[in-house]
């Protein structure tokens, strides 16, 4: 397979929604390799990928924290698909409890290594070799949480809003060399990471709705997505309340 088959990595495969999103990728003909820290589990979702679509599908161990094979790691997606793949989607991320996070640096430390320093490293690494073939798109889940800090959330929604910043610094970046950086900023979804938690159910989405939306936005060449539309104006309202005020709501 050489750079003219459509092909495709998802790191943080792991996740319901990037599962949802590989099966979407793989119905339009995608060759895939799917990758993450538990490749035991990720090579049942890859068989179950290719099984599903007879697409060639193939797990591979990833780790975002890892930052010293992450060039590594990309010679590897090369060997698997033939060739640079045409892009990347990474679907990772670490949110533990923030009162947790308040009493334990460890927690914060991980936050800001999982979320932003990882994936900047492979982001600049893929933007890299991008740049000098002139094509390639690169899609991020971040959060709405990073589009204001809350205090709720506020140590994983920074890791998340620095992330954004940096997007949007790349797409500019990238933008002469024509390839795409799409942001994708899920609300409220029904994953492993919000289990347990009292969500609005019109709020919420499913992941197969969050991978087809997703893909779409991928796909259509979006700079910046909302998983549900309608997050796009809760957060211009969050956004637009004076800090004055914001600051004494229990957000």
């Amino acid at each position: 397979m050489g750079d003219s088959v459509k092909t495709a990595v998802i790191l943080g495969a792991r996740s319901v929604v990037a599962q949802a999103l590989a099966r979407e990728f793989a119905a339009e003909g995608y060759a895939l390799v799917l990758a993450g820290r538990d490749t035991e589990e990720i090579g049942r979702i890859a068989a179950d990928v290719h099984i599903r679509s007879q697409q060639p599908c193939t797990a591979l161990a990833f780790d975002a924290t890892d930052v010293g094979n992450h060039d590594t790691f990309l010679a590897q997606c090369e060997e698997i698909l033939g060739g640079l793949p045409g892009g990347f989607v990474l679907c990772f991320g670490y949110m533990p409890e923030q009162k947790d996070a308040e009493k334990d640096f460890t927690l914060v430390q991980r936050i800001i290594d999982t979320n932003y320093t990882g994936s900047v490293s492979i982001c600049e690494r893929v933007a890299a070799r991008f740049e000098a073939r002139g094509s390639g798109f690169i899609a991020v889940l971040t959060s709405v949480a990073g589009d204001r800090g809350r205090q709720k959330n506020y140590l994983y929604g920074s890791s998340k809003g620095a992330l954004n910043v940096y997007l949007q610094g790349l797409r500019n970046r990238l933008h002469a060399a024509g390839v795409q950086v799409t942001t994708i900023k899920p609300g409220f979804m029904d994953t492993a990471m919000t289990y347990g938690m009292d969500l609005p159910k019109a709020l919420t989405a499913s992941p197969e709705a969050a991978g087809r939306a997703i893909f779409q936005a991928i796909k259509k060449g979006r700079d910046e997505a909302y998983v549900l539309f309608m997050w796009r104006y809760i957060m211009m309202i969050i956004k637009a309340i004076p800090e004055w005020q914001f600051k004494k709501m229990d957000l």
